[in-house]
């Protein structure tokens, strides 16, 4: 499940080192609140057997503001939406929110107007298109055409040849953290999108919004989607567009 949060702003703009930095913070702050087992869980080493943290976000988005080159534009009304796969979870930030009637993003103020919880879609086909509205970051092996490891920062994008494999592994082990059922197949790249590198902590991570298409349980394709694609959602990354 995610939360829409939709909120308002007189900024004109929102830094680019605070579009997505913020929102990982604002997530453990509303856990520490409402259920504080669950965020020092998360944040002291995540779910067992891989360490992943079920919860996601993306970037605020204001479809109303002048946009002006080199910009992230903000200003008037918008929106941001955050979510988890465990419904629980997901619960807690929208009751935490609601509580809130302002966030402070990056030292940018939203005043909150309202928060709606939104169901995933079925899925009942067994087939899901979806397509990331922040840039889906996945590492590879680091290695070079001979085998030999070459750096421990291998950023792939969407393009390369080690991305499909990574990140089908990736859903995978996203299923079975759950203890869904990880037979979920990525079928097809459809479109991939500019780009971009945000800093989130120590360094940045490049990355690509893509388009893909999924195959696997209903059940699985429901929790990616409340998730996000790739690794680092926690942080902003991979989050699909409703």
């Amino acid at each position: 499940m995610r939360v829409r949060v939709d909120v308002a702003t007189t900024a004109t703009e929102i830094p680019w080192a605070m579009v997505l930095a913020p929102g990982r913070g604002l997530i453990y702050n509303v856990l520490d609140r409402e259920a504080p087992v669950v965020g020092r869980y998360f944040h002291d080493g995540g779910m067992a057997p891989y360490g992943m943290v079920p919860i996601g976000h993306g970037a605020p988005v204001f479809p109303l503001a002048k946009r002006r080159r080199g910009k992230y534009a903000a200003g008037g009304q918008g929106w941001i939406e955050m979510g988890s796969p465990v419904l629980d979870v997901a619960m807690a930030l929208a009751q935490g929110i609601k509580q809130q009637e302002l966030l402070d993003w990056g030292g940018v103020a939203f005043h909150v107007l309202g928060v709606t919880a939104v169901d995933p879609p079925e899925f009942a086909s067994g087939r899901a298109r979806i397509r990331t509205s922040t840039p889906v970051v996945m590492k590879g092996s680091g290695r070079d055409a001979t085998g030999v490891r070459v750096t421990r920062q291998a950023w792939l994008l969407p393009t390369e040849p080690e991305f499909p494999a990574y990140f089908q592994n990736n859903l995978r082990r996203k299923a079975e953290t759950l203890g869904l059922d990880p037979e979920v197949s990525l079928t097809e790249i459809s479109w991939v999108g500019a780009k971009r590198s945000y800093r989130v902590g120590q360094g940045a991570k490049p990355g690509a919004p893509v388009e893909v298409e999924l195959v696997g349980a209903p059940e699985t394709l429901r929790a990616i989607w409340s998730w996000g694609l790739g690794q680092a959602n926690a942080a902003g990354f991979g989050w699909v567009a409703a």
